[in-house]
Parts: C-alpha cells; structure tokens; sequence
C-alpha cells in the first residue's frame, strides 16, 4: 500500500497575533517543521528580499503639505517576477505588508504559479482624500518604486482600498518613464 501521513500536533504558536508579521512567522515555523524544511531555506524564506520604505509628500489642494508613509516588500521572487497587491489604508503598516508579502509568496507556490510574494501600501486614509490628491498620492507613491517595479520584476495589483483607477495611475506613471506603454506592470 502506499504511504500514510501520520499527523501530529505542533507545537502552540509563538507569534503575537497582534503583530501581522509575528503571526505569519509562528505559522511559517509550524509549517515549516510538518514539511521537513531544511534549516538553510527555512533562514532563506523568513526574511523578505527587500523592504522599501517611502516618503511621499503631496502639495494637499489648500495648499498645505503633508507626508504620507508608503511601502513595498518584496518577499521572495525566486519563483519568478513578484507579484501583489497595493492597499491604502490610514493602519498600513510594515509588519501588516511584511506579512502580506510572504503570504503572496506561499499563495502562489501552492498552486504552482511562476510568481514569487510582493505586498505593498501607503498609511493613508483615501476618503479623507480629494481625487487629486489620491491620484498625486498614488503618482509619488509609483515614481519612488519606479527603480523595482515592471513586467519582469514586480507587478503590483489591487487590495484594500485601491481599485482600477489606481492600478491605472501607477500604469500610467509607470509608462511615462519608460517612454512607451506598459499595460503589463499592474494587473
């Protein structure tokens, strides 16, 4: 016959499930011990590639200027270009984007899609917002990234708070730098 799976309890949880990335992480550990993983990719997979942190200041329509916060994580793109959401939110923080980013990692290698995890975010709350400012918003917040972002690399897609108006303004300002147009660096 063939082989049975014989389960067995892990161990409880270590994480904070008041921090997004810490509760990831105590998941990621428990599955990590069921699998088997060697020590060598497990060190590898628990720690993002790269973390960008940005400054987005926007001249607000009272003339007025304030600077929000944004991020982008990429978790791991060795199983292809990155892939995920943008979400804007006055709560966004690095740990939550952390956290997301490698939950995209592991959604995508479970059914097998050639796409490594990327998350990424802006703490700001877009009903608070006039349409120019979220489109100047969504504008600075793209042209920080501009050096990761693409087709081949990272491709950003909706989330929390973001919809086919922002995916078409980061295209847009996507595509202005590289002189032609790029439907493919957001989905």
């Amino acid at each position: 016959m063939g082989e049975h799976f014989v389960y067995r309890e892990p161990a409880p949880l270590k994480g904070s499930e008041d921090d997004p990335f810490e509760s990831m992480m105590a998941r990621f550990e428990v599955a990590s011990e069921l699998l088997g993983l060697e020590p060598g990719v497990y060190e590898f997979l628990k720690v993002p590639e790269k973390q960008i942190i940005v400054s987005i200041p926007i001249q607000m329509d009272d003339g007025s200027v304030q600077v929000f916060e944004g991020y982008r994580v990429i978790h791991s793109s060795v199983r292809g270009p990155s892939k995920g959401g943008v979400r804007f939110g006055p709560d966004v923080n690095l740990n939550e984007v952390k956290a997301l980013a490698a939950w995209m990692t592991w959604k995508c290698a479970v059914v097998n899609i050639p796409f490594g995890g990327a998350k990424g975010g802006v703490r700001v709350d877009p009903a608070s917002l006039t349409t120019t400012q979220l489109e100047k918003v969504t504008r600075r917040y793209t042209a920080s990234l501009l050096d990761i972002l693409g087709p081949e690399s990272d491709v950003p897609a909706p989330d929390m708070n973001t919809n086919e108006q922002i995916m078409g303004w980061i295209m847009d300002t996507y595509s202005m730098h590289a002189r032609h147009t790029v439907t493919a660096v957001v989905t």
